[in-house]
């Protein structure tokens, strides 16, 4: 099959799922030795508008994990502003050391629904947005390494294809239920409503976490308000160059806690073809 371009189109709200995907999709280009192009899908002004693709692209499409799936407040623009057309895609989704559980399942039928024509998928491991002890330094160089093979290994399967392959399968259920966070204690950890407190004295009131926000939830009058959701994506946290903000919530401690506990121990990427 002939591809004319490459897409990089990812939601990363900090940054690692980013680097992943463009990472990914630099790679396939330089292998189909065409062009990238990049999507991204992370701010909400992004998402207002629909992408459309068509025969000839090859899309590469990033999401992190949360709770075992999708981020479920992006889900809905998963589905309704990627427009396939019959393109061909690549499903990558990163997670935090623990489990990509169904994530990669959700993000392939979602692209197919969309009128994608899946051909590989992968689940990478990342540093854990929630702290620096689960694989603190990846995506490492060995990790990039794995990803550029797997772009090889895509190209050449692409290359090899006289008409559009099968969907590619890869591990999990689409249709499972969210992962149920839990404590130390073993009991389901309740943090919905948990949001970022701002240490003033640190704070310069710079808006920077007003812009980094993927929800668009904080006030930009008054950045130590959260009126929005919040989905604990740590934007706000790892993007704060004073480092004025943070979680104090005692069950979200709890369950960072129990991941730091039960969750150290370096996973392996994992690649379906």
């Amino acid at each position: 099959m002939n591809v004319k371009q490459v897409w990089s189109v990812y939601w990363s709200a900090a940054g690692a799922t980013r680097q992943v995907t463009e990472h990914l999709a630099e790679e396939l280009a330089k292998a189909l030795d065409c062009p990238k192009k990049t999507v991204d899908f992370t701010p909400p002004a992004a998402r207002q508008q629909t992408y459309s693709f068509g025969e000839g692209d090859l899309v590469v499409v990033g999401s992190p994990t949360y709770a075992g799936k999708l981020p479920n407040k992006i889900l809905p623009d998963f589905q309704t502003k990627l427009a396939g057309g019959g393109a061909l895609a690549v499903a990558a989704v990163t997670f935090g050391n623990r489990s990509f559980d169904n994530s990669l399942a959700e993000l392939c039928a979602t692209l197919e629904a969309d009128g994608f024509r899946t051909v590989a998928g992968g689940a990478f491991v990342c540093r854990h947005a929630f702290t620096d002890v689960m694989a603190p330094g990846r995506p490492n160089a060995g990790d990039l390494a794995e990803i550029a093979a797997f772009a090889a290994e895509i190209a050449d399967k692409v290359r090899a294809a006289e008409t559009v392959p099968a969907a590619v399968t890869v591990e999990g259920d689409a249709a499972a239920p969210y992962y149920v966070p839990k404590g130390v204690d073993g009991q389901p950890a309740k943090f919905l409503k948990a949001k970022p407190v701002t240490d003033m004295e640190k704070c310069t009131r710079c808006g920077t976490c007003v812009k980094l926000c993927p929800v668009g939830s904080i006030d930009a009058a008054d950045v130590s308000s959260v009126p929005g959701v919040c989905i604990k994506c740590q934007a706000c946290v790892r993007g704060c160059p004073a480092g004025a903000k943070s979680f104090d919530d005692a069950a979200f401690l709890s369950h960072v806690a129990m991941l730091e506990q039960n969750f150290t121990a370096p996973k392996a990427n994992r690649t379906f073809l």
